[in-house]
């Protein structure tokens, strides 16, 4: 593929401007069941999901700014506690959108919106929160993390309406500049994982969505140029350079 597509099908819903960035899709991995990852949400829009989120406290979901280019609320709602995307847990509103303040649309840097529920979701086995990371805390290189979603899948044999996840270890942040130079600028705000030989990443419908490692969220589904390509990570926004900002605007 040698044009890098959008991140997520939120430009195809009219969300956004027409972009060059693609991201979403779960490539080569395995079906998971919400409850092994109680923090993932379906971001949704007239029912159907465009994008994954993440639960950070009973009110608040932290997702990609390039979902939320539509900064009504009303336009959107969440879909916690339920592997199928179209169907069971609860569904929730949302009242507010909060982008970041320097979130870039053609860059992609600070690519995170906090999203207001209207009423709390109720905890349970199906239903949690996930642990932040500590302010600028660093992830080293080649720690094994886990990005899920309802994304595309590259394979027809793999059914995506029901939840998805891969495993993809964190990738050096040079080497991964260096891949995507004549692309976008990598930045502090951005982090990488993926494997150097491909074939395993999140691509197109994942955006927004979890990339935890060590029980901790990391990173927020992004960007990448094509899905699961050799040499060419996909590429996350980095939660622990923002941490101040969401518990400013989140008290979490």
């Amino acid at each position: 593929m040698n044009q890098v597509l959008f991140v997520s099908f939120c430009a195809l819903l009219g969300l956004s401007q027409a972009a060059t960035l693609s991201s979403g899709k779960i490539v080569g991995g395995f079906q998971i069941d919400i409850a092994e990852v109680p923090h993932q949400v379906s971001l949704q829009r007239g029912g159907h999901h465009f994008c994954g989120g993440s639960i950070i406290s009973p009110r608040w979901v932290l997702t990609a700014a390039h979902c939320t280019v539509n900064t009504d609320p009303a336009v959107y709602t969440i879909r916690a506690g339920s592997t199928d995307r179209t169907d069971g847990g609860v569904v929730v509103n949302v009242i507010s959108v909060n982008p970041h303040p320097e979130y870039d649309g053609d860059s992609y840097n600070y690519d995170f919106s906090l999203l207001e529920l209207a009423e709390s979701v109720g905890f349970s086995r199906s239903i949690d929160a996930v642990a932040l990371p500590e302010a600028d805390e660093t992830v080293e290189d080649g720690v094994m993390c886990t990005v899920s979603g309802w994304g595309e899948t590259q394979n027809i044999l793999e059914f995506n309406r029901l939840l998805r996840a891969v495993n993809v270890p964190s990738y050096n942040q040079k080497k991964c500049a260096k891949a995507l130079a004549k692309v976008v600028p990598i930045t502090e705000q951005m982090i990488c994982a993926g494997y150097a030989a491909g074939g395993k990443d999140s691509c197109q419908g994942d955006s927004g969505g979890p990339l935890v490692a060590d029980g901790k969220l990391i990173g927020v589904v992004s960007w990448g140029k094509g899905c699961a390509l050799p040499k060419l990570p996909g590429v996350y926004a980095r939660v622990s350079s923002v941490r101040d900002w969401i518990r400013e605007v989140s008290e979490v």
